[in-house]
């Protein structure tokens, strides 16, 4: 054969590129891609801790200022965590949005379009902080005071701790837009760690700012705003940097401008602000569902009770049930960005098992040891335990129901149904269970365990409407997009 015509094999090989070694994915592709249980789990433990370790923070707030100032401190901080409690529930719905939008992106590997819309999130946030939240609610903090309160000396205690609150709020909206950001892409340990640093921070802060120490004066309770303030904002501002910088699974992108856009601002208000508006109807229901206790004969027993066997116990189960939501939501959003939807149905599934398993176990505490549960937290009063036994009694099977429906209520709205959760919540928290109670008065006498089967009502509707909803399955042609670059 002539040489001038045979092919030059080493130019050949030259030419060839070495195959490069794959890149390792931005997102943990085993949520769309291994064992559910492992991938629910995952994300719902951080969660889970978190939140218990947040709600000892606050009260060992109430202990230090109940023991430091006295109890109108506890009721000052008390109302005005709910004034704010509000608020922030409302503008956190943003963030929901954002969850929607962060885990359908995720779950498809559109990285661009999950840093966009973490951007945009982000944006919002501070500009409803610094803008709108923290001049409207300094002015209003003490007509929002005399709404709640007649007691002139609660509501002076209570309002420089309001105000704060208000002013410096953007590092707790940053944090919260973080935490929900890196849970949906996948990232739960990190909102955990965050969580706990600033929780411990703020235990730290606060005593020092509320009792004073060295050449800190002591604050008394407008300390316990400035050291959340103080923890907050550190814990903010180190999130804004490592999102920055490119440090986490979810940052800011590059070269697409800073300023607002309103295509992803409106599908953020869009899937989020259903959200919003169903935290503040629960809320106004929850207070009513207060009134209704509070005209009891026994209304000083039946609100003790309530505090601890509903708000306090009761909490073990929403906590690891708020857990699980997040986590039902972040996988099914996921799995339906990823075009799996059979995925996404099983995900849900997979965490309500969860949910189930984790309130029956506390729910045999809630039946058959309810007076030692009492027992811990002081009560001793022999009416204020019998309606606490039979209180948490109903718990017991309350627990199993509300579980379920907070899982498949995260399924809903993780892939993109905010409305239904919405329209469920108006119809099972409030309607049902307030008009019960009202119903009872108006044609009868009302008792202790009237009202506390009338939430039993609302969270079995809440349940079996929730899971009907869900197995309806129209969440598998919600459509979530937004353009492929900044208009």
């Amino acid at each position: 054969m002539d040489e001038s015509i045979q092919p030059n094999i080493s130019a050949i090989d030259e030419e060839i590129p070495e195959p490069s070694a794959p890149s390792k994915p931005k997102y943990d592709r085993s949520i769309v891609e291994g064992p559910l249980s492992r991938a629910v789990w995952r994300i719902a433990w951080p969660t889970m801790l978190t939140n218990v370790i947040a709600g000892i923070q606050g009260i060992v707030d109430h202990v230090l200022v109940g023991n430091l100032v006295g109890y109108k401190a506890n009721a000052a901080i008390g109302i005005s965590f709910q004034i704010f409690l509000v608020v922030i529930v409302f503008i956190s719905s943003l963030f929901t949005g954002m969850s929607v939008l962060v885990a359908r992106f995720a779950g498809a590997h559109e990285v661009e379009k999950v840093n966009r819309t973490v951007y945009q999130a982000f944006f919002t946030a501070v500009f409803i902080a610094v803008g709108i939240l923290a001049p409207v609610g300094y002015f209003a903090a003490p007509y929002l005071l005399d709404f709640v309160s007649s007691d002139a000396g609660v509501k002076a205690e209570a309002l420089p701790f309001l105000r704060i609150t208000f002013v410096f709020s953007f590092g707790l909206l940053i944090y919260f837009m973080t935490s929900g950001a890196l849970r949906s892409a996948g990232d739960a340990k990190t909102p955990m760690v965050l969580g706990i640093v600033m929780t411990v921070l703020n235990l730290i802060l606060n005593i020092i700012f509320i009792r004073g120490a060295g050449p800190i004066p002591a604050f008394g309770t407008a300390g316990a705003a400035i050291g959340t303030s103080i923890a907050t904002g550190v814990v903010g501002l180190y999130a804004i940097y490592k999102m920055w910088s490119g440090g986490w699974v979810v940052g800011f992108p590059r070269g697409q401008g800073w300023g607002p856009n309103w295509n992803v601002i409106r599908s953020l208000f869009k899937f989020g602000l259903p959200t919003g508006i169903q935290g503040i109807a629960m809320n106004i229901g929850g207070v009513l569902m207060l009134s209704f206790i509070g005209s009891l004969a026994q209304s000083a027993a039946a609100q003790a009770a309530f505090a601890v066997s509903y708000t306090q116990l009761f909490s073990l189960v929403t906590w690891t049930s708020v857990g699980l939501m997040g986590a039902a939501a972040a996988v099914a959003g996921q799995n339906l960005g990823a075009h799996q939807p059979d995925r996404a149905f099983a995900a849900v599934n997979t965490a309500a098992r969860f949910g189930l398993i984790g309130s029956g176990f506390l729910g045999l505490f809630f039946f058959f040891f309810p007076m030692q549960l009492l027992a811990i937290f002081g009560m001793t009063d022999h009416d204020a335990v019998a309606i606490g036994v039979q209180l948490l009694r109903v718990l017991a099977f309350s627990g199993l129901f509300i579980s379920v429906a907070l899982t498949y209520t995260g399924g809903l709205q993780g892939t993109g149904d905010t409305r239904s959760p919405l329209y469920i919540s108006i119809i099972s928290q409030v309607a049902i269970p307030l008009g019960i109670c009202f119903a009872i008065k108006q044609f009868g006498t009302l008792e202790p365990l009237d009202i506390w089967l009338a939430i039993l009502a609302g969270h079995i509707t809440r349940c079996v409407l929730s899971v009907a909803r869900f197995l309806q399955g129209k969440w598998r042609t919600i459509a979530v997009d937004i353009e492929a670059t900044r208009g």
